[in-house]
């Protein structure tokens, strides 16, 4: 887990785990996002050797706790036989500092959990730079912690002595990476626009599945589509935006892409460093929100992916709103659902209860994004009828002496294709 950048121990094993619950939380919130963080933690392979809930009044500078219960934590952790103490809450460079002197234990937040888990799980090339740029930028302001083992050998002279000068060096380093990962990160989004331009020459509805992390979009994907997309019961399994290729009715097209699973405190410089990945959010003709409804936290999952696609600019795209896993969901967390969003669809990837739905709804939404239009393409021309299947949407075909009368749905794009052939337009 360590690196160059920190003065971890290399191998972690036992971690003792704080939550914090503030005045400004709702009830139990700082109990939930705990067991969040156990998940999380638990996904590093670490052992959790006990979970503590602190009531916190009011934050303070150097420790986020008193330095009673401060002490009363460690001494307890290392009465587990902890080897890291893992905060809920966001440490300062100074708190995580201060901790790891009080108690001669590592100490990380929920933030580097997070880095820990993402640098894991990735696996694209536009992934693994995403990961690595949001670390930099994390411990960029962490980096005495490496060199605090040397502040005594600072010397008096222009230098300042082995420490400084090594703190120097090591900042000016990750300086160095940043600046290039960004300008390989720029160049790898720079492929992906001529990609999707590509795709775009012969316009095919798409759509972004989006929601909170193991709601089940994968497996949705995989079940829609036939896709071998990593489909695990546990958060982040898969980092990397996967598009397949769904055939609705009609022989109707559908590029679907599914995307990283939202958290709640997600850390900010990864909302930004995965921008690029949740492009495909932004750009899609509508997003599948799939919210899983046996969670009895459901309410807050939406809650937060709607505040993160907000973040994203992609709050006005249309969207349809999927509660998954109805097979196992209890009846009152359905009754809350259809409450919370009256207009939801309710499947199970898992046994497709409910897809056939999902499909009709996904070919609405195209049919509302396309004009409807009347066409009379003349027999001698079947090479048009073809392509016009590919591009859009025929929900009625006829022939006729005069050729073969055609009503459906097409890209505005594509006008100047089918102009010559249009009898009615809509």
């Amino acid at each position: 887990m360590a690196d160059f950048l920190t003065d971890k121990p290399a191998k972690l094993e036992r971690a003792f785990l704080v939550g914090v619950q503030t005045s400004d939380m709702k009830d139990g919130e700082g109990a939930e996002l705990l067991l969040e963080l156990t998940e999380l933690v638990e996904n590093l392979r670490l052992t959790v050797t006990r979970t503590e809930l602190v009531n916190l009044r009011r934050a303070t500078p150097a420790l986020l706790l008193g330095s009673g219960k401060a002490k009363e934590l460690v001494e307890q952790a290392k009465a587990d036989g902890a080897d890291v103490i893992v905060f809920d809450e966001a440490l300062s460079p100074a708190q995580q500092r201060n901790w790891e002197e009080m108690s001669g234990l590592a100490v990380i937040d929920r933030q580097e959990v997070i880095l820990e888990i993402f640098s894991d799980r990735a696996h694209t090339r536009e992934a693994v730079l995403q990961v690595a740029l949001a670390r930099m930028e994390y411990s960029l302001p962490r980096l005495t912690r490496a060199w605090s083992h040397l502040s005594r050998q600072r010397g008096k002279g222009a230098m300042g002595g082995e420490g400084e000068t090594q703190l120097e060096q090591d900042r000016r380093i990750v300086r160095d990476r940043i600046t290039h990962l960004k300008a390989e990160l720029a160049n790898v989004v720079k492929q992906r626009g001529v990609q999707r331009a590509k795709r775009q020459r012969v316009p095919v509805p798409t759509a972004a599945i989006v929601g909170y992390t193991n709601a089940g979009k994968s497996t949705l994907l995989n079940t829609l589509t036939g896709a071998q997309v990593l489909a695990a019961d546990k958060l982040f399994a898969t980092l990397d935006p996967t598009t397949r290729q769904l055939i609705l009715r009609g022989n109707q097209k559908l590029l679907v892409t599914d995307t990283v699973g939202f958290i709640r405190r997600l850390p900010h410089g990864l909302v930004e460093a995965f921008k690029a990945t949740l492009e495909e959010v932004i750009v899609a003709d509508f997003l599948v929100h799939v919210v899983d409804v046996a969670n009895p936290n459901f309410e807050e999952h939406h809650k937060t992916t709607l505040a993160v696609l907000n973040e994203l600019g992609a709050a006005d795209r249309t969207m349809l709103t999927v509660f998954n896993k109805i097979d196992i969901a209890d009846v009152a967390l359905v009754r809350r659902a259809k409450q919370l969003v009256p207009d939801a669809l309710f499947v199970s990837a898992h046994t497709k209860a409910g897809l056939d739905t999902l499909e009709t709804r996904c070919l609405e939404l195209i049919a509302d994004a396309l004009g409807e239009t009347e066409l009379l393409i003349p027999h001698e021309r079947y090479d048009a009828i073809a392509r016009l299947h590919k591009l859009g949407h025929i929900h009625e075909q006829e022939h006729e002496d005069a050729g073969v009368r055609i009503k459906g749905r097409f890209p505005a794009s594509q006008a100047g294709f089918f102009a010559p052939f249009v009898v009615k337009k809509g």
